[in-house]
């Protein structure tokens, strides 16, 4: 009987312990909202928030969507990085937010 209500107890603390586990907070707060697919922007981009890329990463980005001769890179105090470069043998002002969206103007 012992073994029996010892067995009960682990099983219902086992179902507690994963049912805590269950997060019912939004991944995002609803200002910044994640992208949808990796090939469009966020429509509000750049978003503000904490930009975990490397200075490379950035520049690599930006190249892989179609942009060259990436200069200036700087991390700006809302989580962006801004710098400039060419497009269609353009010259452009880029910006890349935390999502990885790229804005150019």
């Amino acid at each position: 009987m012992k073994k029996l209500l010892l067995a009960a107890a682990l099983v219902g603390a086992t179902t507690l312990c994963a049912h805590a586990q269950d997060s019912t907070t939004p991944a995002t707060d609803g200002d910044t909202p994640a992208v949808a697919t990796p090939d469009s922007n966020n429509a509000s981009a750049p978003v503000e928030g904490a930009n975990s890329f490397t200075e490379d990463q950035a520049r690599e980005r930006i190249v892989e969507a179609g942009y060259a001769d990436v200069t200036g890179l700087v991390l700006d105090d809302k989580g962006v990085w801004r710098g400039t470069a060419t497009k269609d043998g353009k010259a452009v002002n880029v910006a890349l937010d935390y999502q990885g969206n790229i804005v150019a103007n």
